[in-house]
């Protein structure tokens, strides 16, 4: 009976690991309903936030703004720095916007509302590739001030959440296993 509990209990570890590093998330922009604004400082830019988060392919970005006061535009890198808004790839109006990461790499988003994007409502994002993906560390994102180099996907030997995660189920599993 007591090996038949811990194939069970070995079984149900494997298939929570493979849920939590397969599934894709929603990331609430700035982390809170009201984070969509002009910045009060430079230290409450929303590329702050976003150097601290994980993306991933598959995951969705979620914007909650006044949809009669504002507007997201997702914008090329060109017009991300020049705050150009005449031409953007998408434009969400709408209020409560969800945006899927469908590739690795940058994205840009600026505010659509007038003189917005030039007092800092932006946000660069940076959705890791496939292969850092079975990456356990993480490292800050680039940072969006280097907005002229190259992206450049995160690398670290800093463990992150999954990865203490892992440890943790592997010990367990392993003292089960015994």
């Amino acid at each position: 009976m007591a090996s038949f509990s811990r194939a069970v209990c070995s079984s149900l570890v494997v298939f929570f690991l493979f849920l939590s590093f397969s599934e894709a998330r929603d990331h609430l922009i700035g982390g809170k309903s009201d984070s969509w604004k002009v910045p009060s400082s430079e230290s409450d830019s929303l590329n702050h936030w976003a150097e601290k988060s994980r993306f991933q392919l598959g995951d969705s970005l979620v914007w909650k703004f006044d949809a009669s006061k504002d507007s997201v535009m997702q914008v090329t890198k060109r017009d991300y720095v020049t705050c150009n808004t005449s031409s953007p790839i998408e434009a969400y109006t709408d209020g409560n916007t969800k945006v899927k990461l469908e590739r690795s790499g940058p994205y840009y988003f600026i505010s659509g509302a007038e003189g917005h994007c030039e007092k800092g409502q932006k946000v660069i994002v940076v959705v890791m590739s496939e292969k850092h993906r079975r990456f356990m560390g993480v490292s800050p994102a680039p940072s969006p001030a280097e907005v002229e180099g190259p992206a450049v996907a995160p690398t670290s030997s800093a463990v992150n959440l999954k990865g203490s995660l892992l440890v943790a189920l592997g010990a367990l599993l392993g003292f089960l296993m015994m």
